[in-house]
């Protein structure tokens, strides 16, 4: 699938919330319809059996229940794509990534095989099953992990055992932590712990620029992998990492030259300490062979991942740090750069509406967006936009550190394109969610917020400038009653017991969705009657 993602770490968001947050992006020429569901332990399955590469499983009896976002449509696989189990897991699967051959040659990706001829007659060749895929991550993982690092290991086993036939990134969080996992060919992989005081952006393209291989195979504070990665890499010739301990210190000369004059105080001293010591264990890592870059080493930097993926990361880092300096012919990075950071410290705190807008983003205020008027036709159309016209579903994973367990993970969620929807809250501690989000169908209907908000954005779309100032009242006016409801229900439930939690959650869940259908049809009647007017049979004399 193609995606996009953002990860904010728990000093990096407004509210000391990790937050995990993709959008989830049909194939081109494919609209995939998505609904709102929640799996209860008995509902699980027991075998599982994956409809891409008939690979069957058997899963433990023990499965947590689970909040999820798949398919609506039925006939080829579950997806669940994204939620929260009872532990206060979160997990988002997948980001679909890329790779270059000599990972692929090293570790073939384990495809699925059809059978050849038919069976009992010669030469007959039975199916062999390929591994696993973003179909089924989250069945597989999310309802048997108690925290962030267990859905690592959990998944990092599996794809060890058993393989996989894409590469893909995951993300897993909890209260404290934020992981991202990378497949690696067929079996291998990496994970890394986002910092705390940073976010993470994933356009679709191997991200992980920097990583030490002793940590992971050692505390595993900030690292993990399969357990042969260093043997594999070695063996493959894949570490193209050139950065050697002369180099190195060759280039923190300059960046020290002068950096005296700027740390004067006590407080910018200390901060100057953690720094030299980080430095001196980045040199150490680069001595022993311990530290590369596994973007250079299993990643790519082809023509179309300039016009694809890198732009993307490209608009959303420079929202979130204005000042780095992102234009013009000495930006220190383009859309075109290979070497955007994986994650970096914001210029302020990331609200939820941040990561609704990069996650939204056409490149507005530049000359590549496509509802724009600067530039030229040409570089209006140069970049493949964030907000797509085949976004499916936008799910933002919110573990809120400031309230009780029962009631600290929300689920935002917005349907169809982002450009035009609204993010709502939901609770994920509930048996069930609001039937408006859930029952999606193969039926066109505005009954449905999936469907409501794809004729919403088809209408908007031909007409941008005249509804775009609807759809933004629109938006404002939902986050403003989301954070309402929020904090109300909050107060509500603190003094419940655990037991009394779920359903008093899901009737504010109802109460949220009641409103938000109300608005949405609003908003629908809206844009149906603006871009009515604009129809080319339109016609100036009337028989009134």
């Amino acid at each position: 699938m193609a995606c996009t993602t953002i990860l904010v770490g728990k000093l990096a968001s407004y509210d000391g919330a990790t937050i995990v947050a993709r959008n989830e992006d049909s194939p081109g020429g494919q609209f995939e319809p998505k609904r709102m569901a929640v799996v209860k332990p008995e509902d699980q399955p027991r075998s599982y059996t994956a409809t891409a590469s008939h690979l069957t499983i058997e899963l433990p009896d023990n499965p947590l229940r689970y909040s999820s976002v798949p398919d609506a449509l039925p006939g080829h696989g579950i997806w669940a794509a994204a939620g929260f189990n009872t532990a206060n897991v979160g997990m988002s699967a997948t980001e679909t990534i890329t790779s270059n051959e000599r990972v692929l040659g090293a570790d073939p990706l384990v495809a699925y095989k059809p059978a050849c001829g038919k069976e009992g007659e010669e030469g007959y060749v039975p199916a062999v099953s390929g591994g696993l895929g973003e179909e089924d991550f989250v069945t597989v993982v999310l309802p048997y992990v108690t925290s962030a690092r267990e859905g690592v290991k959990r998944l990092g086993a599996l794809l060890e055992q058993y393989g996989t036939y894409e590469m893909n990134g995951i993300a897993f969080s909890d209260a404290d932590e934020i992981w991202w996992l990378e497949t690696i060919g067929g079996h291998h992989w990496i994970a890394k712990r986002v910092p705390d005081d940073s976010y993470v952006t994933m356009p679709n393209q191997l991200g992980i620029d920097y990583f030490d291989l002793a940590d992971a195979e050692g505390d595993q504070v900030e690292h993990m992998a399969s357990a042969d990665l260093r043997t594999w890499m070695e063996e493959n010739h894949l570490n193209l990492t050139m950065m050697r301990p002369d180099a190195f210190d060759d280039m923190l000369d300059d960046m020290y030259a002068g950096m005296d004059d700027m740390f004067d105080d006590e407080d910018d001293q200390e901060y100057l300490d953690e720094f030299e010591e980080l430095v001196a264990d980045v040199r150490e890592g680069l001595l022993a062979g311990d530290v590369f870059n596994p973007r250079e080493a299993f990643g790519s930097r082809s023509d179309s991942d300039h016009v694809y993926n890198t732009p993307r990361a490209w608009f959303m880092q420079r929202f979130l740090n204005p000042h780095d300096g992102w234009d013009g012919p000495h930006a220190a990075y383009g859309p075109e750069s290979d070497d955007i950071p994986w994650c970096r410290v914001p210029e302020r705190k990331i609200t939820i509406e941040d990561v609704k807008y990069v996650l939204s983003a056409h490149y507005q205020g530049t000359p590549y967006d496509p509802y724009g008027r600067r530039g030229t036709e040409a570089s209006r159309g140069a970049y493949r936009p964030i907000g797509i016209n085949r976004n499916g579903q936008l799910a933002v994973l919110q573990i809120r550190p400031y309230v009780a367990p029962e009631h600290a993970c929300v689920q935002w969620m917005a349907f169809g394109c982002n450009v035009f929807n609204a993010l709502v809250p939901l609770y994920a501690n509930v048996e069930a969610m609001p039937e408006y989000l859930e029952n999606t169908t193969a039926r066109v209907t505005s009954e449905s917020f999936y469907w409501a908000n794809r004729l919403i954005a088809a209408l908007a779309d031909a007409r941008f400038h005249e509804n775009s100032a609807n759809v933004e009242r629109y938006q404002e006016k939902i986050g403003g009653m989301a954070h309402r409801m929020l904090r109300e229900t909050d107060v509500a439930v603190a003094g419940l017991s655990a037991d009394e939690v779920p359903a008093a959650l899901a009737a504010a869940n109802q109460r949220m969705a009641d409103d938000l259908k109300r608005e949405t049809e609003d908003l629908l009647g809206k844009v149906l009657y603006t871009t009515s007017l604009a129809m080319k049979n339109a016609f100036a004399m009337s028989d009134n």
